[in-house]
């Protein structure tokens, strides 16, 4: 469709106030999106309106650095940014610029570089996902899960205030409108009282996603940086969110996260990731190797009627991963 953008721009003059390459770039999304309807790989593209609460665009046209924080962009120009001076040296291929509903502007880089090895640490680790512990290792440790009920409690102290905001404004709108004495008619997004509020909302719901990205990203990096062979248990996120009273904790620990944030930097720094199955490692022990059986969640400790070996049950399973591991790789 890039042959129809110059009619386009023609007929719509607003088009022209956007980067070139943007158009572009969101035309070959649309070819792409088809693509994988027709291959049955997805479904039917969606429209993105204007109306919607997170707008972006993406270009791939020249980005200058002009100075340690001050970015210039085609059609916006010199605009203020933070830490662009670290890019001196990288080539940037493109640029996505986002309006989150937190009402705050962002920019997101592209760049092309070479990415080191990290050295052997001749280390290997079994992982095991936990709720109250994000991960236990084979060697003990247990890495904790984020604690975010402070802000989850204000996020749902804003969403009160928000529906109750906006149900006043719309019982405003209504009496306003049907005054017959009121010759100019009123939307919701006149008022601005619930719009404060959403935003609010939306900027607790920001940190909480920001603070739990910072906590993963250290934790699998002081993991690739101290092993050399992760392995861990390929869990099915989707299935266990069925379980209603625990569905909630298992989204904070974000385990899908976790693993895609380990895979990613394992092919990075050369470090190997084996994933095995996560059927009974809690059940044998690591030691003899007897299974003792289906135990609750309430039982975290348990002694094993064979070799009398007393077991974390998390730090048992992370051993068993581990060695489940170890068979793979020969």
């Amino acid at each position: 469709m890039n042959y129809l953008l110059k009619q386009l721009k023609h007929d719509y003059p607003f088009l022209k106030e956007s980067d070139s390459t943007s158009l572009i770039t969101v035309n070959h999304n649309l070819a792409v999106a088809f693509k994988n309807l027709f291959n049955h790989r997805g479904g039917y593209p969606r429209f993105k309106s204007r109306h919607c609460v997170r707008q972006s665009y993406t270009g791939h046209s020249t980005c200058k650095i002009e100075a340690k924080r001050r970015l210039k962009l085609p059609k916006l120009g010199s605009i203020r940014t933070s830490k662009t001076n670290q890019l001196k040296d990288y080539r940037i291929k493109r640029y996505t610029i986002s309006h989150d509903p937190d009402g705050r502007y962002y920019i997101s880089l592209n760049v092309e570089t070479d990415i080191d090895e990290l050295p052997r640490a001749n280390r290997t680790v079994g992982i095991d996902a936990g709720l109250t512990d994000l991960a236990i290792t084979s060697d003990g440790d247990k890495y904790a899960t984020l604690n975010v009920n402070w802000l989850e409690n204000q996020v749902a102290n804003w969403q009160r205030k928000y529906s109750k905001r906006k149900n006043r404004a719309i019982v405003a709108v209504r009496q306003w409108n049907h005054d017959p004495n009121h010759l100019e008619q009123m939307g919701v997004n006149d008022y601005q009282n619930w719009q404060k509020a959403r935003q609010q909302k939306a900027r607790y719901q920001a940190k909480i996603a920001n603070k739990r990205k910072d906590h993963l990203q250290k934790l699998t990096t002081d993991l690739v940086k101290n092993y050399d062979v992760i392995v861990i248990e390929d869990l099915r996120t989707k299935n266990l969110l069925h379980n209603h009273r625990l569905a909630k904790s298992i989204s904070n620990a974000s385990w899908y996260q976790f693993r895609t944030m380990l895979e990613y930097k394992c092919n990075w720094y050369g470090k190997r990731l084996i994933v095995v199955s996560s059927n009974n490692t809690s059940r044998f022990c690591s030691i003899c190797g007897y299974n003792d059986g289906k135990k609750p969640l309430n039982i975290r400790a348990w002694t094993c009627p064979k070799c009398g070996t007393h077991h974390d049950r998390d730090i048992n399973a992370a051993v068993n991963i581990l060695n489940s591991g170890l068979k793979l790789l020969g």
